[in-house]
């Protein structure tokens, strides 16, 4: 076993997200975005799901608490290496979705190749890569600036 770094490094964030139906959310991001069913147990009803270095958590949430308010969406952005490759890989699976719930490839302002995704609980998932040669959003926001 390798000896543990001196210093403190962060390895990953895994966000726990709210999901109404523990067997739908595992489907969508197993079967959609092509995350690996890592772990799952019943009670309490509990899913970690990953692909590469990207992971999350998903919790059952109360079957009282509606998760389609507006105030109660979440949102995560993963940072990916090749967003068109995966975009790719994803695309037939995406476009099977209802319109609402999914936002195909755009290039943002702020120097980012992104598409979006909505999952059953409202959940919005940005895909993102920054684009070769852009400044980034730092440079963005200073060209606005007069």
């Amino acid at each position: 076993m390798a000896e543990p770094s001196p210093e403190p490094n962060l390895v990953q964030v895994t966000p726990f997200l709210r999901v109404s139906d523990m067997d739908e959310a595992v489907g969508f991001y197993r079967d959609v975005l092509g995350f690996a069913d890592i772990f799952k147990m019943d009670d309490p009803p509990y899913a970690f799901v990953k692909r590469d270095t990207a992971a999350v958590r998903l919790m059952r949430c109360d079957p009282d608490f509606d998760l389609t308010r507006p105030e109660a969406q979440q949102v995560i952005y993963i940072d990916v290496d090749n967003i068109d490759a995966l975009h790719a890989e994803l695309a037939d699976r995406l476009k099977a979705l209802p319109e609402e719930r999914y936002r195909p490839l755009f290039d943002t302002f702020y120097g980012q190749r992104e598409f979006h995704v909505i999952d059953p609980d409202t959940t919005l998932i940005m895909f993102g890569s920054k684009i070769v040669g852009s400044l980034g959003a730092d440079a963005a926001r200073q060209k606005e600036m007069p």
